[in-house]
């Protein structure tokens, strides 16, 4: 998710246009600036901001989670050539999924310049950024920046101008970078981001694009944008249906029109995409696939406060529609595709705990890890380097980490799957709750005396024929149909007062968007598994 609401000033965020008398704040912007960037043999080279929070820092680790989703992402065949796509700037352990949809539809294309086009979260301007040096470097390496289409859309409008600032820590553009570097092959990135999200900026930078790139060839625009912001499960789905619909019309004006009155809470990125319609539209494109849509309920097991997400494709035919839209209505899948199932390393029987998982001391430790890693990442924001040898804490379990602040959620993020040993799950989401839920600013040190932690330590999946098993507050279900599926934690049974049949049928209803009598016509397979939930305020 990763949208913040709260709008930060910037100091010296006046437009060259207010520039005359402003010469010791551009010196001061450049005293600043210079901190931001690094020397190489390249030049000036822009450092990833994200890197360790918003998703890993280790090359390895972050190739391997881009190839999952990569792996498990199926996209339609395109028939023509794919000129954007729209895309999601989440953390990737909630956008990931959907965002690799679009991704991997561009994969096979010959992509020479990738034009990403965002917007700012954090630094009010009026007008458009664009970045300005000679690269960016992720932990996946350096990407060369563009000078020359860089350059040629700075020179089209006083509006558009070079203004490093507003790529400090910037989601909407660094999250599209790494899944670039994953799928392409020696291509050069030109970054954009939108101040102001108002219809003259908007149309500025479309006819900008336009006019850059219009006797271009092998190039691919990115709009940036997360869906609808904050809102419970089955609204966001509801309402996220009807602004996916508008923008499978392709109609450019409509869809900024219902964005703008809404503002955050319909699509943050409107700008962005409404600007990369116009230019497509003008270059040649006359329809738009959708790829993929899931949010954030589909990753964490709360949906009071959830993301959407959207992976579309933005295509110009092989063959023109004639006599009016070329529109192919596509159904919206809604979950994620889970990963195999069953931990690579089953849990030894004869050191399984009280409850059939941790004993009191493993708690404990648990408990003590998550919150070392949490202090630790907050004073250095570094990883918390540790090592284990219970071999109940080295086995592969599935564990979601959550915080509580004075009794209200201040955080959750974990794995239904496992993924690695539990103790680096339990570190690695308890670091993540704390700085990578989106639906939170992030915790700060002075506020850790007040947070509670929760552990959810999660069994291996077991396939079910009979839903009888299922027991209320003591099984958490998934349920899967291709790769439509969803899942709710044991615990949601027992707060929201359900039976068996009420949890079934929202679990396939509202969560996995099947029929919510799906479980008893045998039209989906079922999961369950068993979680321990212990926290600190029982210690």
């Amino acid at each position: 998710m990763g949208e913040r609401l709260v709008r930060n000033e910037e100091v010296g965020g006046s437009t060259p246009l207010q520039s005359t008398n402003q010469v010791m704040k551009k010196i001061l912007i450049g005293l600043i600036t210079s901190t931001l960037l690094a020397g190489t043999a390249m030049g000036e080279v822009k450092k990833a901001d994200l890197a360790g929070r918003w998703y890993s820092a280790s090359k390895r680790s972050l190739t391997a989670e881009l190839q999952s989703y990569l792996t498990k992402a199926t996209p339609p065949s395109i028939d023509g050539e794919i000129v954007a796509i729209i895309s999601p700037h989440a953390g990737f352990v909630y956008s990931g999924p959907v965002a690799a949809y679009g991704f991997k539809a561009i994969s096979k294309q010959t992509i020479k310049t990738v034009v990403v086009v965002g917007f700012s979260h954090t630094r009010n301007y009026d007008g458009i950024a664009v970045l300005d040096v000679d690269g960016i470097e992720t932990p996946l390496g350096v990407v060369e920046i563009d000078k020359k289409i860089t350059e040629q859309l700075i020179a089209a409008h006083p509006k558009i101008y070079d203004k490093p600032l507003a790529f400090l820590g910037e989601n909407s553009i660094e999250m599209e970078i790494p899944f670039l570097q994953a799928v392409l092959n020696d291509f050069k990135i030109v970054l954009v981001a939108i101040g102001d999200q108002n219809l003259e900026n908007c149309k500025i930078l479309g006819k900008a694009l336009y006019d850059t790139l219009k006797d271009k060839e092998s190039f691919l625009l990115v709009a940036s944008t997360d869906m609808s912001h904050y809102l419970p499960y089955k609204k966001a789905n509801s309402m996220d249906r009807k602004t996916i619909s508008v923008i499978e019309e392709f109609d450019a004006d409509k869809l900024y029109t219902e964005s703008s009155l809404s503002g955050h809470q319909l699509m943050c990125g409107y700008g962005a995409v409404y600007a990369t319609m116009i230019a497509t539209k003008k270059l040649g494109a006359d329809k738009i696939e959708i790829l993929k849509y899931a949010n954030s309920g589909d990753t964490t097991w709360d949906k009071r406060r959830v993301v959407g997400y959207l992976s579309a494709a933005i295509i110009k035919s092989n063959i023109s529609a004639s006599g009016g839209k070329n529109l192919r209505q596509r159904r919206i899948r809604l979950g994620r595709k889970k990963s195999k199932l069953g931990p690579k390393r089953q849990m030894p029987k004869s050191e399984k705990g009280d409850n059939d998982m941790l004993n009191e001391v493993q708690r404990k430790k648990m408990l003590k890890l998550a919150r070392d890693s949490i202090m630790h990442y907050l004073k250095n924001r570094k990883r918390l380097p540790v090592e284990e040898t219970d071999p109940v804490l080295l086995a592969e379990m599935g564990g979601f980490v959550t915080l509580h602040k004075h009794g209200q959620l201040r955080g959750c993020i974990g794995n239904i799957v496992g993924r690695g040993p539990f103790y680096l799950t339990v570190r690695d989401m308890a670091v993540e709750a704390a700085t990578g839920d989106p639906r939170f600013p992030q915790v700060t040190l002075n506020e850790m005396d007040d947070i509670d932690i929760e552990i959810s330590a999660l069994s291996p999946l077991k396939k079910i024929d009979n839903p009888d098993v299922i027991e209320m507050g003591k099984h958490g279900v998934i349920v899967r149909r291709g790769f439509t599926s969803g899942v709710y934690l044991p615990q949601v049974a027992t707060e929201a007062g359900w039976n068996r049949e009420q949890f079934m049928n929202s679990l396939c209803g509202d969560k996995a968007g099947m029929s919510p009598d799906a479980w008893k016509k045998g039209e989906c397979d079922i999961y369950i598994f068993t979680a321990e939930v212990f926290g600190e305020k029982e210690e």
